[in-house]
């Protein structure tokens, strides 16, 4: 008979294994972020196909822009963003811890870039911008419940 044998009763239930905290009605919150980010991937990739094939399509000029550059840069400054967006989105979607602080950081520059694209798309970067928001919110106050 051993020490841990011979201290324990008989009558004393068996030790239980820790148990995992349950996931919250929250985690929905996580999901969305996620929806969200890669939604707003797709957004980003459009926005800058438009801007590399169509310059004609927006309200202004590049001289008209806050940050006065080429359609052509500001396409693939956006097509950049979204493609990082969209691997995001798909990686917090599999609960990795990364995607969060990845999520959170794409989010704000993505916000950024909209901000100073808008003049040349408004109501499309306001929506963007909006999302964005959100998907900040989302992620910095429920993050840890896709931990579960």
């Amino acid at each position: 008979m051993t020490d841990t044998e011979s201290k324990r009763s008989y009558d004393d239930p068996p030790p239980q294994p820790a148990r995992r905290p349950q996931p919250t009605g929250w985690v929905g919150m996580v999901v969305f972020a996620g929806v969200m980010l890669l939604m707003l991937g797709g957004f980003q990739i459009v926005e800058g196909l438009v801007a590399l094939f169509r310059d004609d399509f927006y309200v202004t000029t590049d001289a008209g822009l806050i940050i006065p550059m080429d359609f052509s840069a500001w396409g693939w400054t956006h097509l950049i963003i979204g493609a990082i967006t969209l691997g995001t989105g798909f990686g917090l979607l599999f609960g990795q811890t990364w995607a969060r602080v990845v999520g959170v950081i794409i989010a704000v520059f993505s916000a950024l870039a909209n901000l100073a694209f808008l003049p040349a798309y408004p109501i499309w970067s306001t929506i963007v911008i909006a999302l964005d928001v959100l998907v900040i919110y989302a992620l910095t106050v429920h993050g840890r419940e896709v931990r579960y």
